[in-house]
């Protein structure tokens, strides 16, 4: 609801009329418009909203509703989040939900026993993320095969990579990007660019901001020249250099000297006319 769409809805009127009439309808005390967030985050956007009241209300009216609003829209994702629990859920909390039939227990994992003398083989679930993008370097080129106490050795480092937020795809294409001819020694050459191509540290992320400072979700727009601020602020919907230009109009524009250009050209004609007298 803001002029130009009115205006396009109103073919008698035009843009000028129309913000005369919703600034009138302001002061009368019949609507006020506020900014109001949508979102949250990096999604946040802010859109304006009209409220409408047929009966004209006053200003503390007004101020005590979107005071109201403002609160209601500040809880509105906190009160979105939480649902409403399944009906099989049972009243009482501490009362436990007693099942219609006993549950068998889980049978217990067996274990089998592992042969002493003789080392495990570390299966893919075991290892870490640094690891199997090691490992996949001498998949993706031959010359940076690496063997599994290489991969070991080097893990560590690896590690400092996903610790500053990269994944494994971008570690490999990073180590393996514009590589040499021949590479005579695969680990040392991957040692050389985990040190020397380490992504930057990422910035920490911000603080969450104190109770009671957060971002506020409803500001009041000033009906004639759509100032944002707070409801207090705001008399009969304006704010107040608008309230002071509504009570005080300028008075008109005192005639101004005519140009010096102007006069110039009188004077002029003025000569060329007593030219012509004298011929």
């Amino acid at each position: 609801m803001n002029i130009k769409s009115l205006a396009k809805c109103q073919p008698l009127y035009g843009q000028m009329a129309v913000g005369s009439a919703l600034r009138a309808l302001g002061v009368a005390g019949h609507l006020r418009q506020a900014r109001c967030a949508v979102g949250d985050g990096d999604n946040l956007r802010w859109v304006t909203r009209t409220f409408w009241s047929r009966t004209a209300r006053d200003n503390e009216w007004w101020n005590t509703f979107l005071a109201a609003e403002a609160t209601h829209r500040l809880a509105q994702p906190v009160a979105a989040s939480a649902t409403p629990p399944p009906p099989w859920v049972p009243a009482d909390p501490a009362a436990p939900a007693t099942p219609d039939k006993p549950v068998a227990p889980a049978p217990a994992r067996v274990v089998p026993p592992q042969r002493t003398g003789q080392p495990q083989p570390t299966t893919r679930g075991d290892s870490s993320p640094a690891y199997l993008a090691l490992s996949r370097l001498g998949h993706t080129d031959k010359r940076l095969g690496l063997s599994e106490d290489d991969c070991r050795k080097l893990e560590e480092l690896a590690a400092e990579w996903f610790a500053r937020g990269v994944d494994a795809d971008y570690l490999v294409h990073t180590v393996t990007a514009g590589l040499p001819v021949t590479v005579d020694s695969p680990l040392g050459f991957v040692r050389k660019r985990l040190i020397t191509k380490l992504p930057p540290q990422q910035p920490a992320a911000p603080a969450p901001a104190p109770p009671g400072t957060s971002t506020p979700r409803l500001m009041v727009e000033c009906t004639d020249c759509g100032a944002p601020g707070k409801a207090d602020a705001f008399r009969d919907g304006l704010c107040g250099p608008c309230r002071q230009s509504a009570q005080s109009p300028d008075a008109e524009p005192a005639p101004t000297a005519e140009p010096r250009i102007e006069r110039d050209i009188q004077a002029h004609v003025k000569r060329l006319r007593e030219q012509l007298k004298l011929r």
